[in-house]
């Protein structure tokens, strides 16, 4: 009786190895501490696939800081890279690092990217009694001497923040060497020195400076860096575009999976992906986390891939920043 129990056990195990799917104890990798845009991102994956009962358990969130985003794409890729229940988040921010070389050995195609699931896009900001009252005016001043523009970021040169402020610069033909700049740990130093008057112009997010604002801070958004105005209370702000800048920033949010998970597990991911983003009520889920949508995935989200990290590229070339070998 006890070799039968044993034989079943064993048998019923086995069943369900092989029928164990990529859905089953799922695991999303924010690749940074807790409280971060990572943990946003995988949270929003944790909320979705359950409400939508695409997943039995809850997914469970592991954190992997390092690098935004190198030191977990480097571990799925060398030691995790058949793990089909694993998705790893990743943002523009991680698309920019691969551009400059920052994720080591690894590139854009030793991956497999899912589901691009939400943005958020850069924003230029100005204290709510600034002079400038348009983006046109910050670069009338620009141009006229750049020396008495200060912009200031989270970020040092070669980050997002950087970047944006880099392209308005040159928007108004200024060289990004020229134009005064200013570095903070984040955003939230950032709009404290722009409220004091120690810079100008801040370069952030839409999303964050929007909470900023309702958190009592007194800056205003002058332009948006998206290709159209942006759905929701920042209706009315402008894009860059509209005001003589060819100037567009998206900060992607989305996940990949490792190189070796098989096609049809990859398939599994994606059909999924792909009705929770269709589905009612993820709009309101985008919207409690300060996101903007922006739904792509399996070949179409590796295709936005690879062209926004060459256009990085491209600019990183243009700027002379440095590629790390």
């Amino acid at each position: 009786m006890k070799v039968q129990r044993l034989f079943l056990a064993v048998t019923m195990a086995a069943s369900f190895a092989v029928h164990a799917g990529p859905l089953d104890k799922t695991e999303c990798i924010a690749p940074a501490k807790p409280g971060g845009g990572f943990d946003l991102t995988c949270k929003l994956a944790q909320s979705a696939l359950s409400e939508g009962k695409h997943i039995a358990d809850p997914m469970r969130v592991t954190y992997m800081p390092g690098g935004i985003g190198a030191v977990a794409y480097n571990t799925v890729i060398a030691q995790r890279p058949d793990a089909a229940n694993t998705i790893v988040a990743f943002s523009g921010g991680s698309l920019l690092n691969l551009a400059q070389g920052k994720f080591g050995r690894y590139n854009e195609n030793d991956v497999r990217w899912l589901a691009a699931v939400g943005a958020d896009y850069g924003a230029v900001i100005v204290a709510e009694q600034s002079p400038y009252k348009s983006l046109k005016d910050v670069l009338a001043a620009v141009k006229a001497d750049p020396t008495k523009v200060v912009f200031g970021a989270g970020g040092t040169v070669g980050s997002q923040d950087w970047m944006k402020s880099a392209l308005i610069a040159r928007s108004a033909d200024i060289s990004p060497k020229s134009m005064r700049f200013v570095a903070f740990e984040g955003g939230g130093e950032a709009i404290t020195a722009l409220q004091g008057g120690h810079i100008h112009v801040f370069t952030g997010d839409a999303a964050e400076a929007q909470q900023q604002i309702k958190a009592g801070s007194k800056i205003r958004i002058l332009a948006v860096m998206a290709d159209k105005r942006l759905p929701g209370e920042l209706a009315n702000v402008p894009t860059a575009r509209e005001q003589g800048a060819n100037v567009e920033w998206p900060i992607v949010r989305g996940f990949y999976l490792g190189p070796k998970v098989s096609d049809a597990d990859y398939k599994v991911w994606s059909d999924t992906f792909g009705k929770v983003l269709a589905s009612p009520g993820y709009a309101k889920l985008l919207t409690e986390r300060g996101l903007y949508p922006l739904a792509l995935t399996g070949r179409d989200l590796d295709a936005y891939v690879k062209k926004q990290v060459a256009g990085y590229r491209k600019l990183v070339e243009e700027f002379g920043l440095v590629v790390a070998k």
